[in-house]
């Protein structure tokens, strides 16, 4: 059996895993890395991408994550994420349709700052569409 640390994600509302795995993909603002047990301590921000989570067993989970950090050391991994999305949780067709919600929200907006923040939610949620290629 690989060996395993632990692996927490954390997000502005609560703690959304906190369990041992194998590995963790995160997707660091300067690329890529995978963090295994005995890792080397980091510290690193995120950029939208997916945590690519191997679990005891070799079941695989993945986490659409946005803005934060991630800390790894020898025995643990923490990512602080301001948005974390387990890609289980996402339905295409709801996606898509919040997607064209939030389209017309954009054409519908009369003042600036509501068309800005608007058009915000429309990339975040097609970033999300993109990312997890749905």
């Amino acid at each position: 059996m690989a060996d395993t640390f632990t692996f927490e994600l954390v997000s502005p509302e609560r703690l959304l895993i906190s369990q041992d795995v194998e590995s963790v993909v995160v997707p660091g603002s300067e690329g890529d890395f995978q963090v295994l047990a005995n890792h080397a301590p980091v510290l690193a921000t995120l950029r939208p991408g997916l945590l690519d989570v191997i679990l005891p067993g070799g079941k695989e989970r993945r986490i659409y994550v946005r803005g934060g950090f991630a800390e790894a050391g020898p025995e643990s991994l923490t990512v602080l994420a301001q948005t974390a999305i387990d890609s289980a949780d996402l339905n295409k067709a709801a996606l898509a349709q919040e997607i064209k919600n939030a389209e017309e929200d954009v054409a519908d907006a009369r003042q600036d700052s509501t068309r800005d923040k608007a058009q915000d939610n429309l990339d975040r949620l097609k970033l999300i569409q993109e990312t997890l290629g749905l």
